[in-house]
């Protein structure tokens, strides 16, 4: 079992073990369809585990409902859902994946790792609107793309957290063209070029 490094989220024993259950469950699955890409098999920890919990720091403190957008392989819906098991216990998440093979997946970890969480294997436009407090995605689409679903499945006082990469910056600036949204930028621990973004009060300019 490896630790986590400083994400600034308090991870128990436990915690980490249901992670590590994870990880090993993700690398078992790979060898059947492609939930990840074969290169980062090797590093699946911090590739895929370290890369999404870095995102669960920068949910608000209380929270009900957890949205997660094109979910594949688990990254980072299940990730957040396993740390929520221990912050935020009562909280319930739901995972859009239309892959109906990935959607089996994210059931199996649902049941496996006893997770508050359910998969709706669908497209995200075909699924109806959630209100969640909380909604995640992590390099599904350009953020011009993202921006109506998001403006969809949030709650009116909700927050997005995504996961871009080194075009971050001129995504933004496309987006920016045609919506309105309150912006914050942080750096991933696990890549310099990329960066998580948080977005409230998404409007049509």
């Amino acid at each position: 079992m490896k630790n986590l490094p400083d994400i600034g989220v308090n991870v128990s024993r436990e915690t980490l073990d249901t992670l590590t259950h994870f990880a090993d469950l993700t690398v078992k699955w790979t060898n059947k369809i492609n939930l990840i890409a074969p290169s980062t098999i090797s590093d699946v920890w911090n590739r895929h585990i370290v890369d999404s919990a870095q995102m669960y720091q920068l949910a608000p403190n209380s929270y009900a409902t957890w949205a997660d957008l094109g979910s594949g392989g688990g990254f980072p819906g299940v990730v957040s859902a396993i740390l929520a098991k221990q912050h935020h216990p009562a909280a319930k998440f739901v995972l859009i994946e239309s892959d109906q093979r990935k959607a089996t997946f994210l059931r199996t970890a649902a049941r496996e790792l006893a997770l508050n969480m359910s998969v709706y294997p669908q497209r995200i436009e075909e699924t109806d609107c959630q209100s969640a407090d909380v909604v995640s995605a992590r390099a599904l689409m350009s953020l011009s793309e993202l921006l109506p679903h998001l403006q969809t499945h949030l709650s009116n006082d909700g927050i997005a957290l995504l996961h871009k990469g080194r075009r971050y910056a001129e995504e933004i600036r496309d987006a920016r063209k045609d919506w309105d949204f309150e912006l914050a930028q942080y750096p991933s621990i696990t890549d310099a070029d990329a960066r998580i973004l948080t977005l409230k009060r998404i409007a049509r300019a």
